[in-house]
C-alpha cells in the first residue's frame, strides 16, 4: 500500500478520504522533527510537508521511494523544487484556499494603520478615562478616494484589487508579466512601473512570491521614493521587506507606518518595530482561519489522491 507520511499535526477532519485509501503517518499532538522525518523518510512515497519544514536535497536523496511533495502553503520556498524535479518528484501547492483569507488581512492591516484602531485600542486601555477624546485627537486617514499600489497581482493581489475596488480605491500594480487589457479593464486596475508605483500610492501592499529577484524588493532606496503619508502592507514573505532600512523609515518619517504579517528573520519582528505605535503586527496569520485550514487540508488531499489515481486536478508546482 502506498504510504504518505504527514510532517505537522493537522485537522484530521481534513484527511478523512486519503485515510481511508492509503496508509498515513501522522505526528500526534505535535510536529514531527527534521530528524525524525529525514529517519522515516525513505519508506514513504508521499510526503506531505508544512511551509517551514525544509525539504532539502539531504531529506530528498535519503527518500529513495518518494514520488510527490503536497506542500500545506501556497509558498514553496522551503522545498528544493529545482532538485525535485530534476528527480522526477512531482511538487504541489495549496493556492487557491489561502486566497480570500490573505486579502481579508491585507486589507484589515492597512484600514487598522489607516484609522489607527489597534494604536487606539491599546491608548484607551492604558489610559481609560483620561484619555482625550476631543475632535481633533487620533485623527487617522481614509482609504476611500486613496491609491493602493499592488506589488505581485496574482491570486491573492487580485483579491486585493477588488476589495480595494469596493473601498473606493484607485489600484496600481506592478507584476513580473502585465495582465491582458481584459482582465486590468475587469479589475479595475492600472500597470506601471515599480517606481511609478511607489512615487504614487498612499498603500503599498506586498503580494509578491519570495524568490532571489523578490529579496529586498523593499529596501532604502525603494522607501526613499514612497509618499511621507504612505503606509506599507506585507502579507507576502518577510524578505521581501529590508526589515533594518523599514526600521529607519518608520522612525525618521520617510513613510506613515507599516503593517506586517511576516518578518525578515523569521517569526518575530525587530525588536524596535514593537515600540512603534504607527506599526501594526500580526504574527503570520493570512490564513489562520478554522475554515481556511481544513479547506487547504482537504487540498493537500486532493493533490495527492489526484496525483496516484489522476481523478481530480493537481496544483502542481512547474518550475522553483
Amino acid at each position: 500500500m502506498t504510504k504518505i507520511l504527514v510532517t505537522y499535526d493537522m485537522f484530521r477532519e481534513g484527511f478523512t478520504e486519503l485515510e481511508s485509501k492509503y496508509e498515513v503517518t501522522f505526528p500526534e499532538g505535535r510536529d514531527f522533527t527534521y530528524e525524525e522525518v529525514l529517519e522515516m523518510i525513505p519508506e514513504y512515497d508521499v510526503l506531505c510537508s508544512m511551509f517551514d519544514f525544509p525539504v532539502n536535497k539531504e531529506l530528498i536523496d535519503h527518500a529513495s521511494k518518494l514520488k510527490m511533495v503536497a506542500n500545506y502553503a501556497v509558498g514553496y520556498n522551503n522545498i528544493d523544487v529545482a532538485y525535485c524535479l530534476e528527480k522526477g518528484i512531482t511538487v504541489a501547492n495549496t493556492p487557491d484556499p489561502v486566497t480570500a483569507p490573505t486579502a481579508n488581512l491585507a486589507l484589515g492591516l492597512m484600514l487598522d494603520v489607516a484609522r489607527r484602531i489597534t494604536e487606539c485600542d491599546r491608548k484607551l486601555r492604558r489610559e481609560g478615562l483620561g484619555m482625550k477624546v476631543g475632535v481633533l485627537e487620533n485623527l487617522g486617514i481614509n482609504v476611500t478616494g486613496k491609491t493602493l499600489g499592488i506589488i505581485g497581482m496574482g491570486r491573492i493581489g487580485k483579491a486585493l484589487a477588488r476589495r480595494a475596488n469596493a473601498c473606493g480605491m484607485e489600484v496600481l500594480y506592478h507584476n513580473r508579466r502585465q495582465l491582458y487589457v481584459e482582465e486590468e479593464t475587469k479589475l479595475n486596475v492600472t500597470y506601471v512601473s515599480k517606481e511609478e508605483l511607489l512615487s504614487q500610492s498612499d498603500f503599498v501592499s506586498l503580494n509578491a512570491p519570495y524568490t532571489p529577484e523578490t529579496y529586498h524588493i523593499i529596501g532604502e532606496a525603494e522607501l526613499k521614493q514612497m509618499k511621507p503619508t504612505a503606509v506599507l502592507i506585507n502579507t507576502g514573505r518577510g524578505p521581501l521587506v529590508d526589515e533594518k532600512a523599514l526600521v529607519q523609515a518608520l522612525k525618521d518619517g520617510t513613510i506613515h507606518g507599516a503593517g506586517l504579517d511576516v518578518f525578515e528573520f523569521g517569526d518575530y519582528p525587530s525588536p524596535e518595530l514593537l515600540e512603534m505605535e504607527n506599526v501594526v503586527l500580526t504574527p503570520h496569520i493570512g490564513t489562520q482561519t478554522l475554515e481556511t485550514r481544513i479547506i487547504m487540508a482537504r487540498t493537500v488531499c486532493n493533490n495527492v489522491i489526484g496525483f496516484l489515481e489522476g481523478d481530480r486536478p493537481v496544483s502542481r508546482v512547474l518550475r522553483p
